[in-house]
């Protein structure tokens, strides 16, 4: 029977792992929880339709974080191994409000906890009592899932995977306890998942490559009377190219390192709007010399500011320092790797320099990324989206 009912959970989990997808455009009806594995403790985080917290809650809920409703998602959430239960703390409780097209306004409970197991060599295989809500509205559900685990490679912004579902047996009225049984991970499979979420971040990035790219582009030219003269030779343009490519390198690892061990506090939309009159001052040097012979010197200026860009994917993630290391490096590695592959795929492109119909490429790129730079400086500023970002992003 047990492995019967097994099957019906997980039957029932894949139908709803559709919804959860779109959880952000439609409101569940029943409560999604997503596990982080940790150090040395599981994070969760719960989302509560607020209608269904108001029926199966007897205090009052105006305040989220009394007393009360505190101690009631501690007597409500527990995790067991060995016959021994862990430590749950609750982290914050907030309420948000949104607009549905499909069933109008509605609040939900966003709930953040904290599992803490007993022994560490516990924390992969437990069982996960969660009965909030659903020991009073029966028909309740709560759907489970994997958001994160470092050892095992699966990082937040990866899809979460479904674990089970809990909910109320109708034929003897229990709630059975989820059975959680994780993979033992290890520290080779986390860096290799920093390596890919590396280079993911630049393949996706259309700022930090359009940057680059505007600072290569004159990279095979000198100047002459205050204008950017022909080609110079392939030697010339590989050490300018290198040259630009390694400032630009050691000055976001600088700030990526900084960032992501929280050594440098700073506002996330100053930097993204630095970062995109950056590209725009990039831009118009493409077309007339701003910085000849400083080039490098701006490119690891600039690398520091987009370097803090790239602390933002770490700098929340709870690791030992060990942990963070491996994943800095991991990252740091898989944004070079990046880099060195779309540069090399656009090195071509410099050696057409030679012919007079570069100086067009060149200046049509240039005005295209100045276009698109500004629109960005709009939109992080404003923090709304414009026709112009809104073609950019619909291409991406």
């Amino acid at each position: 029977m047990k492995g019967f009912r097994n099957i019906l959970n997980l039957l029932l989990l894949s139908v709803f792992t559709l919804g959860y997808w779109q959880a952000e455009a439609h409101p569940m009806p029943n409560t999604v929880i997503n596990l982080s594995v940790l150090d040395g403790v599981v994070k969760g985080e719960a989302k509560i339709p607020y209608l269904e917290i108001e029926t199966a809650i007897k205090h009052n809920i105006d305040d989220m974080n009394s007393a009360e409703i505190h101690q009631y998602f501690i007597d409500h959430i527990v995790a067991v191994s060995d016959n021994n239960n862990w430590k749950t703390e609750i982290e914050n409780i907030e309420v948000i409000k949104d607009t549905d097209p499909f069933v109008g306004e509605y609040k939900e409970v966003i709930l953040h906890f904290k599992l803490t197991p007993p022994d560490v060599s516990q924390l992969r295989n437990f069982t996960f009592d969660y009965d909030a809500v659903i020991h009073q509205v029966v028909t309740h559900q709560i759907l489970v899932f994997l958001k994160s685990d470092w050892e095992n490679g699966l990082l937040e912004e990866d899809k979460s995977m479904p674990i089970g579902v809990i909910k109320m047996d109708v034929k003897s009225g229990n709630i059975y306890p989820l059975e959680v049984n994780l993979e033992k991970g290890s520290w080779l499979q986390g860096a290799k998942a920093m390596f890919m979420f590396g280079m993911k971040h630049i393949q996706e990035g259309l700022d930090h490559i359009l940057f680059l790219l505007t600072l290569l582009l004159i990279a095979p030219l000198a100047i002459d009377h205050n204008h950017w003269s022909g080609y110079q030779g392939i030697k010339y343009t590989v050490v300018r190219f290198l040259k630009i490519s390694f400032a630009f390198t050691v000055g976001h690892s600088i700030t990526l390192l900084a960032g992501s061990l929280n050594i440098i506090d700073f506002r996330v939309q100053y930097i993204e709007v630095l970062i995109a009159l950056s590209i725009f001052i990039s831009a118009i040097n493409c077309i007339k010399p701003v910085f000849f012979k400083k080039e490098i010197l701006i490119a690891g200026g600039f690398g520091l500011i987009h370097g803090l860009a790239f602390s933002l994917s770490l700098s929340g993630m709870d690791l030992n320092f060990g942990s963070k290391m491996l994943s800095i490096l991991g990252f740091n590695l898989g944004i070079e790797a990046m880099q060195i592959i779309i540069m090399l795929c656009f090195f071509p492109i410099l050696l057409v320099s030679k012919w007079n119909f570069y100086t067009i490429v060149r200046g049509a790129f240039a005005i295209c990324t100045m276009v698109v730079s500004i629109a960005w400086v709009v939109e992080r500023i404003s923090n709304h989206e414009n026709i112009i970002t809104a073609y950019v992003n619909s291409l991406l």
